[in-house]
């Protein structure tokens, strides 16, 4: 039985999200669907990639991602199936998979799936599910399209380093209102070189220390942590730390190192 992961800025509320499962369903009735997250902000492939980049590793082997990021379709977009670190990836060739990955994926092909027309405008429900179950049964790759030697870049915003400051930006607020930004550990570690440092948000925001695990403060108090996405967090301990510390996505954040 296959496993088909799903991330869309499809959202809840409409019928998107169940005519896309139907259609895996009908196609492959013993699929194994998996929700990554419908609640993407539409259109946003960077949200979107680090969701799935997170995600994705503690997936087994072969298994398929169907992405439905800005899908729609148009005549300078290609629809491509990835294959990279044993995985298969779906999707618009709109740039997010170079935010995915680090590396050059292992191979890419361009759809040559035949159009229904009728879908013209949710392609999702059709290219998407036939390549996505084609994968997910054990089909090759080449199989369901042409090879194509480059993909679509897009560039984040990284961390301006400034000598003895690192400055960052929020990219990401989880569930918990936790706030996540785009300083990762391995950077931090880098420029840290084991001295003091104070984080600085908002105007009058700070914390000097870095905590191991959220509860490691009083309830009630704010903190920063490498998570699981080995990116600095701004949280608070059983708290909202977005809206009580009014940070946003885009805010700048600042890492000062002492002497």
């Amino acid at each position: 039985m296959g496993i088909i992961t799903l991330t869309t800025d499809l959202g809840s509320k409409d019928f998107y999200q169940s005519a896309l499962k139907g259609s895996l369903l009908s196609l492959m009735p013993n699929v194994n669907l998996i929700d990554i997250t419908h609640e993407v902000p539409a259109f946003n492939i960077s949200y979107a990639a680090f969701v799935l980049k997170n995600a994705y590793p503690y997936f087994p082997k072969n298994t398929v991602h169907l992405i439905g990021i800005d899908s729609v379709y148009s005549e300078n977009t290609k629809y491509v199936a990835v294959k990279h670190k044993d995985h298969y990836f779906v999707g618009a060739d709109n740039g997010i998979f170079s935010l995915l990955f680090d590396d050059t994926p292992e191979d890419v092909v361009e759809l040559n799936i035949m159009q229904d027309l009728k879908y013209l405008h949710f392609p999702l429900v059709d290219i998407f599910v036939k390549a996505a179950t084609h994968l997910a049964r054990g089909g090759k790759l080449k199989d369901i399209g042409l090879p194509v030697a480059e993909i679509e870049h897009k560039m984040l915003l990284h961390p301006v380093i400034e000598r003895d400051v690192i400055r960052g930006s929020v990219i990401y607020i989880d569930t918990f209102s936790n706030v996540i930004t785009n300083i990762t550990k391995d950077l931090f570690t880098k420029i840290q070189k084991n001295r003091d440092f104070t984080l600085y948000f908002r105007k009058s925001e700070t914390i000097t220390q870095l905590s191991w695990h959220y509860n490691e403060v009083q309830e009630g108090e704010k903190l920063c942590l490498f998570g699981i996405s080995n990116h600095l967090e701004i949280a608070i301990n059983k708290g909202k730390a977005s809206g009580l510390l009014g940070l946003h996505l885009g805010d700048i954040v600042r890492v000062e190192f002492h002497p």
